[in-house]
């Protein structure tokens, strides 16, 4: 199943939780900073492109400066995720086979919507939270407030995520209420699983 969610959502809550729950996480964002560590090819290819400006000190990908330039325009984004994406796809494929035969599989994929949801997917589970909440978390992580809207609006609305959505995960409540959710929603991908392959 593909799991996604518009940033500061709590989709990295959700998915901790299910991973409590027995599931299989291939997670896209842990991939995606992975193929762009010191010394790997896509780091290489990242600072071809946007110039020794994106690098620290330490060779190590400066995140918030690449995120000034890729946030501020669609072309540099989409230069950005023409290097990374093919690297993420390849390496989630390969974690996605190795998972077990009768693991419940759970794709965390932050643009599953932006970059349209690919087949393969027996259901989509979406996290939300209100906006104004979700600019809370991210300011309390520290992103400030118009960088944090900037990639809010660089990713798809509440109604497009919503207009794909198998199942919804309001995520504006309590962390003991997201729980009793995701426990709810363990469930459900059980019965399918289990009625998948009975099918």
């Amino acid at each position: 199943m593909g799991l996604t969610g518009g940033i500061g959502s709590g989709k990295s809550a959700v998915s901790e939780c299910l991973v409590a729950h027995g599931a299989w996480l291939v997670d896209a964002d842990r991939i995606a900073r992975e193929v762009v560590e010191p010394g790997s090819p896509g780091l290489a290819a990242v600072a071809a492109a946007f110039g020794p400006t994106v690098l620290g000190p330490d060779g190590a990908l400066d995140r918030e400066a690449l995120g000034r330039i890729v946030f501020a325009d669609v072309d540099s984004r989409r230069q950005l995720e023409s290097i990374t994406h093919p690297l993420i796809r390849a390496e989630m494929a390969r974690r996605i086979a190795a998972a077990p035969a009768d693991g419940v599989v759970i794709h965390d994929i932050p643009l599953l919507v932006e970059s349209g949801p690919r087949p393969g997917y027996d259901l989509i589970v979406v996290v939300e939270a209100p906006r104004e909440l979700r600019l809370e978390r991210l300011a309390r992580r520290g992103l400030p407030r118009e960088q944090a809207e900037a990639r809010m609006a660089a990713q798809a609305s509440d109604e497009q995520r919503r207009a794909v959505a198998d199942i919804l995960i309001d995520n504006s409540g309590s962390l003991d209420d997201l729980r009793a959710r995701v426990a709810e929603v363990w469930l459900e991908l059980l019965q399918r699983r289990d009625a998948a392959a009975g099918a």
